[in-house]
């Protein structure tokens, strides 16, 4: 049985989730700021699709990132130092979580970023703790991802793109201003194909949820990137 949560409900243990339910910890709860957080910070996140209860799951293994692992393909340096195109952070995160509900996707029917998904990231966003990256050319948004930074431990949610290599320009910007601040993991949830292809591989969900109690426990937990394009990185 999956236990079922109420509002004022704790999550159970992470450790003692069925594993032939792929991880899925419990059902039930809100998507109140609170909820997600507490959710963040003990390596579950929410996955469900329209007419189900809100779902919560913790895979194991788990998919993850390093930011000094990210893969950098010849296609993709030549693509960045051609410049075509302009990187914002934290410029439209509505839109950029639209268009993550709203492009179509090979062998899925539909999408889990509801409305509902969508209020309560922008609710997030407007407290400081989601964050979004924004590839545009001629002020068109062509590409970008979401997700959710606690401490110096970021979640990813979702990306688009709408251009060739246009998610992959906002991920490799994403991974250079996580690096220049000193995040030690990105959080990729599930094992996919263009995941690997990054350089995400899976660890242990024991070895993931340990190092988020550390990560998401360092100062500063929240603060906006707008101004992140400015920074000094090194050149790609």
């Amino acid at each position: 049985m999956i236990p079922w949560i109420n509002a004022d409900d704790e999550f159970p243990p992470v450790d003692r989730a069925p594993l032939q339910y792929g991880g899925l910890i419990c059902a039930g709860g809100d998507l109140s700021p609170e909820r997600l957080l507490a959710a963040y910070r003990r390596g579950i996140f929410p996955w469900f699709s329209p007419g189900e209860p809100i779902l919560w799951w913790s895979p194991d293994p788990r998919m993850v990132l390093y930011p000094k692992e990210f893969r950098t393909t010849r296609s993709l340096r030549q693509t960045l130092r051609k410049g075509h195109f302009d990187l914002r952070f934290d410029g439209d995160f509505a839109a950029v979580i639209r268009a993550c509900a709203d492009t179509p996707r090979k062998g899925q029917d539909g999408t889990w970023i509801t409305p509902e998904m969508q209020e309560a990231y922008i609710r997030l966003f407007d407290l400081g703790f989601a964050h979004s990256v924004e590839t545009c050319v001629d002020g068109e948004l062509v590409g970008g991802l979401y997700g959710v930074a606690i401490g110096k431990m970021f979640y990813g949610e979702s990306m688009f793109s709408h251009r060739p290599n246009a998610s992959k320009i906002a991920m490799a910007h994403l991974v250079r201003l996580l690096a220049a601040r000193d995040f030690g993991l990105i959080d990729c949830q599930m094992k996919t194909r263009h995941l690997a292809s990054l350089g995400a591989r899976e660890i242990p969900r024991a070895r993931f949820i340990e190092s988020v109690r550390s990560l998401s426990a360092i100062e500063p937990l929240k603060e906006s990137w707008a101004k992140a394009p400015g920074e000094a990185f090194d050149p790609f």
